[in-house]
């Protein structure tokens, strides 16, 4: 479907095809929660330098936590159609997961507000991740940052939605 195409789901498009911000004046306002996941896999050796905390600069998990939630606060100056939100919550687990030799970074976004938090969880998880290779990128250059997906979200006209399927 073309973005052109008033029937067309892509919201960030106007009737005439170009790029907008969609307006959520007259949408109410709710409470609004989006998780979303993602994880950085890595040597065995560089995992064991971030669980000890030994890596050359400092608590990698730490940072790494701190950016994340830095990062949503700041996803309307990075993604050029989001809007600003007032957050009321932003919580960030990294946990390590020896099995797969990776940190698993976790977001949860939350407001009372128009408009989803979606994208706020996702670049949470995205720059939580990025800060994780460059505090680790002189140990291991190969590290791969993948699985980034929203696992849920809950809230506003289009409802509650959790990935597979599975009712939330």
């Amino acid at each position: 479907m073309p973005p052109s195409d008033p029937a067309s789901p892509l919201t960030h498009f106007d009737a005439a095809g170009q790029a907008h911000m969609v307006d959520v004046g007259a949408k109410d306002e709710t409470s609004r929660v989006a998780v979303a996941t993602g994880m950085i896999r890595m040597l065995p050796a560089t995992l064991a330098l971030v669980e000890s905390g030994n890596a050359r600069k400092g608590d990698v998990l730490g940072v790494a936590r701190l950016a994340a939630i830095m990062a949503a606060k700041r996803t309307s100056d990075l993604i050029p159609l989001c809007h600003p939100i007032a957050l009321t919550r932003v919580a960030v687990e990294l946990e390590i997961d020896r099995a797969a030799s990776a940190v698993r970074c976790t977001a949860r976004a939350e407001t009372r507000g128009r408009t989803g938090v979606e994208m706020e969880a996702l670049t949470a998880v995205q720059v939580g991740l990025l800060t994780v290779y460059d505090m680790c990128k002189a140990a291991d250059r190969g590290m791969t940052i993948t699985d980034v997906k929203l696992l849920e979200k809950h809230g506003g006209k289009s409802g509650d939605w959790v990935a597979g399927g599975a009712t939330p």
